[in-house]
């Protein structure tokens, strides 16, 4: 009995993996550094502010959460389809996929779309010193 309560716990436990895998994206390899004193990354030294920069499949959004971690970055390729336009990104809450319209949360990377499935990839970031980070996926 003891033991079928155990493999039970289990079961429940390993079902409740959130769901990020991203099956239509490629794997490709990201290391990309930013030196946050450059014009075009100015306005993220300050909470809220984003850039963009190259890199990855369609390019990768840059956000100062204002919190720890201090920054988050993002694909810009649609995780959902083959869409060929990067993700946009107006300064709200949300990354949008112009090809159907699907939404992901810049918060967690999760799906604000019924229906869709994978998470907007999201890349790690290590800050070097005050003034620079590194964007990588290994």
């Amino acid at each position: 009995m003891r033991n079928s309560i155990l493999l039970v716990i289990l079961v429940f436990l390993f079902s409740c993996e959130k769901n990020d895998t991203n099956d239509i994206l490629p794997n490709i390899s990201v290391n990309v550094t930013i030196d946050l004193n450059l014009p075009q990354y100015i306005n993220l030294q300050t909470p809220t502010g984003w850039a963009e920069t190259s890199g990855g499949l369609r390019g990768i959004l840059v956000l100062n959460t204002g919190l720890t971690p201090l920054y988050k970055a993002y694909e810009r390729a649609c995780p959902n389809n083959d869409c060929s336009s990067p993700m946009i990104f107006d300064g709200s809450l949300k990354m949008k996929c112009s090809c159907d319209n699907s939404e992901y949360s810049i918060i967690d990377g999760s799906p604000q779309t019924a229906g869709n499935l994978h998470f907007a990839r999201e890349y790690r970031v290590n800050q070097i010193n005050p003034s620079t980070i590194n964007i990588t996926n290994f």
